[in-house]
This record gives C-alpha cells, sequence and structure tokens, in this order.
C-alpha cells in the first residue's frame, strides 16, 4: 500500500513551519503518521524543492500541464490518482486502503 502526495509549494517538506501554520497541513500531516504507523509507505513531493518528482510520473505531469498548480495538491494510491486539489481526510484514505482507522471522531451528544 503506497500514498503519495504531490504538495503545492510549501515553505518546507511538511508546510508546519513559519508563524501561521495552516490547521489543513496538520490534518495531513497526522494523517500521514497514523498510515505510517499501520504500514503504509507515504511519500510527499514539495513543488519548490522536489519540481523533478512532478515531471516523471506521466498522470501529475499531465494534471499540472492540463490544469495548472490549482489541481495541487494531487493524492495517488497504489499508483492511481486518488484526490485533485485538496487533501484527502485520513478517513478518505482508510477507506481507499480498506483499513480501519486508529482514531475516530467523538460524539457529539446534544443534551435539551
Amino acid at each position: 500500500m503506497k500514498v503519495e502526495i504531490y504538495d503545492p509549494a510549501l515553505c518546507c517538506s511538511s508546510g508546519l513551519c513559519g508563524p501561521e501554520v495552516d490547521p489543513i497541513l496538520v490534518k495531513i500531516n497526522d494523517a500521514i503518521l497514523a498510515l505510517k504507523k499501520q504500514g503504509v509507505e507515504v511519500e510527499r513531493f514539495n513543488l519548490v524543492q522536489q519540481t523533478k518528482k512532478f515531471m516523471e510520473n506521466p498522470e501529475v505531469k499531465a494534471l499540472l500541464t492540463t490544469n495548472g498548480k490549482k489541481i495541487l495538491p494531487i493524492t495517488l494510491v497504489n499508483g492511481k490518482v486518488f484526490k485533485t486539489g485538496q487533501y484527502p481526510s485520513y478517513e478518505e484514505l482508510c477507506e481507499i486502503l480498506n483499513l480501519k482507522p486508529l482514531y475516530h471522531k467523538p460524539i457529539t451528544v446534544k443534551i435539551s
């Protein structure tokens, strides 16, 4: 099982740097850590630091050529495009990989 994430230009490999950290990047980083604990191979490629990787993958290159940078991030699961334009949730990745999530969303009970 393998997940590849082709990130837009980020200041560092995870995007978790700088004065204001994007909460979406925190969520995808947490998802990656959980998937790795479950034995999934996960690779991330930053457009600024690893441009060559974007051009080496024919599907990623075609999506970028056709749509431009707005198509990023691109997530591949087992070599096939899974999601474009936004990061998938941990739950979505678990579902496509046929894995049971390590954690569940808390259930909120409303008492009136």
